[in-house]
This record gives structure tokens, C-alpha cells and sequence, in this order.
């Protein structure tokens, strides 16, 4: 029993961060194949219960409730788009109706206001969900995952993009944490910290310095050499460019496949082809980089069992498509109320296993 217990993280053995997204993406892929309220919020409290066991207090970590706030506004636009802008699917029970505006002959199937029916308004709930349980998915890999680490664990042929990549995966992290911070300033002064005029007052000057230490960061790295490139032969090169571009292609329409509805039997082997090309071209791609790393992450088992529980709630959603459609996609015409479905329940739970298996930050000890 106690070699199945996490041990206390450490720079030697924290989990690859590689491994957080993979958990967190096939989280967020079973999401996309079912529109029952009941697994999303499953899906969610799954990643949420990871986070609160796992989080450090690093300041990436803190971008999580960003992220959980972002989605609740995201359901929030969709319910009112439907109130105002309708709904394609037709419905019968009449919850509301507001004042219609007219227009021209050439805005044919557009409205604004008009009749709003139970049925139009439960279908934008079900669709904000799974958008909302998607962003929630990539607030735990963000508040899980530390991006300097992720960066290291870059392939060579990707370092000459290094510099973009930490502007963008730093800026959100140093965003949340000048949000708390000029946030606290403010309550010291004894001014307000919520409200309209308040969010005007802080926007400005936290998206001014969330950008510049973001572009600091990069440009210290740019100073000391990195993405520094060697010569290559030219077949090489081509080969490389070939591989990589046809490889991310593949993988993009094989994502899309997966995250379609009736794409899952070409989404899969497609996105196999492309990580496999991708992989070939990122190998050969390395030969560019002059560089040497220094105590490289390593994948290990915890490694390989917590990226394989976030793929096997993916694998699984999948399945239960072919089976058991109706109870993954409650039907709105006529409206019946969502049960939740044992077996695609049980299978979003192995998704908690990181809970159990990474190793336990300092903080929660």
C-alpha cells in the first residue's frame, strides 16, 4: 500500500506537465460528446475536485477561478443570445414573449425578440454547458500544468516559436495575479472593488502589466540564445516541413472529427496519422537545435496513468455514443427530463485518478 501512496512533490519528481494537459484535453473531449447536464456538471466537479487536490500556490494556479467565471458568463451570452436573437429549434410551450422588432425582407430568418419557448431556452442551457465544461477543462491544465516546465518540454523544432509561446501561456497566469493584487491595493486605500467604475480602473493597468512581464520573460530568453538554430541540409529541412505541417493538419481534422458529432470514425485514426507524422517531423526537426537541457522532465508511470485516465473518459464518452445516444443527448422536442447513465458516469470518474497518483504539492501536506 505504500508504494500505491503520492509521495510529497518535488523538482525531481513533479508530474510532466505534458501529462496534465492530456488528462485535461481528454476531459474536455468526453465533454463535446454529450449534452446531459448531469455528466457535464460530473465532468466538472471530476476536474474541480483534481484541481483543489493537486493546486499549488503558484501563480498559474490561481487563473482556475478565471476560468470557471469565464464559463459562467459564457452561459450566461448563449441564454441571451437565445432570448433575443431565437432559436432553430422549434417548440411548443411558451415561457415568454417580448417586444418584436421588424425588418427588411433582405434579414429573411433573422428576429429580434418575438415568442421565447421552454424548449428553445433548455437547448442554449444544454449547448452553454458543454462550452462552459470545456473552458473549465482548460482552467485545470492551466492551473495544473506550470507553463516554464511545459515550455522546457518542448521539442527542438519548436523553439524557434518558444519566445510566442511564453508570451501567450504567461499572460493569463500574470493577469489573475495583478487582478488580486491591484484588487488588494485598492481595498487598503479604502477604495471599492467591484463594480463598473472599479473594473474600468483596474482593466487598464492589469492588461498593461500582464503584458510586459509576459514580453520581459521572453525577452530575457531571446537574450540569453534561445531558439538558436544549427545548419541542416536542405533535404532535411523540406522533409521536416513536410511532416510537421501535414502532421498538425491531420491532427487539427482529426480533433474536429472527434469533437463533431458523427465524426468519431475518422476523427480517431486520423489523429493518429497526424501525432505520428507530427512526431516523425519534430524528431527530424530537432537536429536544428544547438541547445542542451538541463534535468529534463521526465514521463514516468504517474505520468502515463494520469494522462492515460483523461483519455480513457475520452475513449469511453466515445463508445457510449454508439449505445447509448439518447441518454448522452437528452431530446428538447419533446422536452424529457436527463437521467444520468450509469456506465458513462462510472467512466468520467477514472478521470479523477490524478487526485490519488500525482504527487502532493507542499502546500497540501
Amino acid at each position: 500500500m505504500r508504494s500505491l501512496t503520492a509521495p510529497e512533490a518535488t523538482r525531481s519528481n513533479a508530474l510532466h506537465a505534458g501529462a496534465w494537459w492530456l488528462w485535461a484535453l481528454g476531459l474536455a473531449t468526453a465533454a463535446s460528446r454529450t449534452t446531459n447536464p448531469l455528466l457535464l456538471g460530473l465532468i466538472v466537479g471530476v476536474a474541480g475536485y483534481v484541481v483543489a487536490a493537486r493546486r499549488t500556490d503558484a501563480p498559474w494556479a490561481r487563473s482556475y477561478g478565471a476560468f470557471v467565471k469565464l464559463a459562467l458568463f459564457v452561459v450566461a451570452v448563449r441564454t441571451l443570445f437565445t432570448l433575443v436573437l431565437g432559436s432553430s429549434v422549434p417548440g411548443t410551450t411558451t415561457l415568454l414573449t417580448l417586444p418584436e422588432l421588424p425588418l427588411p425582407e433582405w434579414a429573411q430568418g433573422v428576429r429580434l425578440g418575438g415568442r421565447v419557448t421552454v424548449e428553445e431556452l433548455v437547448f442554449s442551457l444544454y449547448e452553454g454547458a458543454k462550452l462552459a465544461a470545456l473552458l473549465i477543462c482548460v482552467g485545470a491544465a492551466n492551473a495544473l500544468a506550470n507553463p516554464a516546465r511545459l515550455l522546457k518540454s518542448l521539442p527542438g523544432a519548436l523553439y524557434e516559436a518558444g519566445v510566442a509561446v511564453v508570451v501567450a501561456m504567461t499572460f493569463a497566469p500574470n493577469m489573475v495575479a495583478d487582478v488580486a493584487r491591484l484588487r488588494t491595493a485598492r481595498r487598503l486605500r479604502g477604495r471599492p472593488t467591484g463594480g463598473v467604475r472599479a473594473v474600468l480602473q483596474i482593466g487598464l493597468p492589469v492588461l498593461e502589466g500582464a503584458l510586459e512581464r509576459s514580453i520581459a520573460v521572453a525577452a530575457s530568453m531571446d537574450a540569453r540564445g534561445y531558439g538558436r538554430t544549427a545548419r541542416v541540409p536542405d533535404g532535411v529541412r523540406r522533409t521536416t516541413n513536410v511532416l510537421t505541417l501535414g502532421g498538425l493538419l491531420g491532427v487539427c481534422a482529426g480533433t474536429y472529427g472527434l469533437l463533431a458529432a458523427q465524426g468519431a470514425g475518422y476523427g480517431l485514426p486520423l489523429l493518429g496519422v497526424g501525432l505520428a507524422a507530427a512526431v516523425a517531423g519534430l524528431r527530424l526537426g530537432g537536429r536544428r537545435a544547438a541547445r542542451t537541457r538541463y534535468r529534463p522532465d521526465r514521463w514516468g508511470v504517474r505520468a502515463w496513468l494520469v494522462a492515460g485516465s483523461g483519455v480513457a473518459v475520452a475513449v469511453a464518452m466515445i463508445a457510449a455514443n454508439g449505445s447509448a445516444y439518447e441518454a448522452l443527448h437528452p431530446g428538447v422536442v419533446p422536452l424529457v427530463a436527463p437521467e444520468l447513465p450509469v456506465w458513462p458516469a462510472a467512466a468520467v470518474l477514472m478521470g479523477l485518478a490524478p487526485a490519488w497518483l500525482a504527487p502532493v504539492p507542499k502546500e497540501n501536506t
